[in-house]
């Protein structure tokens, strides 16, 4: 498991990498990294996904490793608690970022290795704490900028704890 505390609560996940080998072996390397602590949940609409991973609280984009390759073709779906990578128009150009399904989102899943059907690669599920999903994805929210559905009071993962579990990943 991975743990994210956050100001709002702690959630837990886990990551699948029978399914999604490439997707959670680089999460885990962000995670092992200490990249995800000090950013920010910065794009939250209710009935659909809080997204974080990327910006910190200043709304300024963290520098990233290379893009890795859309596994959304894995058979995994896009339904509630489940983490999926955030990404470009581009089908191959998620790094970092990251969402949490806060509703069953089929028109994400993959249906075909096209632009309009490579979806949005699921790795992961929370496996405690979706009680603290449900209170993010109910946050006011504004505009920040050019960003839409920023939530107001920041939302910050304060700390990241990797289990011993992923020891052998």
């Amino acid at each position: 498991m991975i743990t994210f505390r956050t100001n709002m609560g702690d959630f837990s996940i886990e990551l699948d990498f029978d399914k999604a080998p490439i997707t959670a072996a680089n999460f885990l390397e962000y995670a092992r990294d200490d990249f995800y602590t000090g950013t920010i949940f910065h794009r939250v609409i209710n009935g659909f996904m809080v997204q974080g991973g990327g910006m910190d609280s200043e709304m300024n984009e963290k520098a990233s490793r290379a893009s890795i390759e859309n596994e959304a073709d894995n058979g995994l779906k896009n339904e509630i608690g489940t983490l999926a990578m955030a990404r470009t128009g581009e089908p191959h150009s998620a790094s970092s970022q990251f969402f949490i399904n806060v509703a069953d989102n089929g028109f994400l899943n993959h249906s075909g290795k096209n632009m309009q059907g490579w979806g949005y690669a699921v790795f992961g599920k929370v496996v405690e704490g979706m009680d603290v999903i449900e209170t993010i994805k109910g946050v006011k929210t504004g505009n920040a900028g050019h960003h839409q559905d920023v939530p107001v009071d920041a939302i910050e993962i304060t700390e990241t704890v990797v289990s011993d579990a992923y020891a052998d990943q």
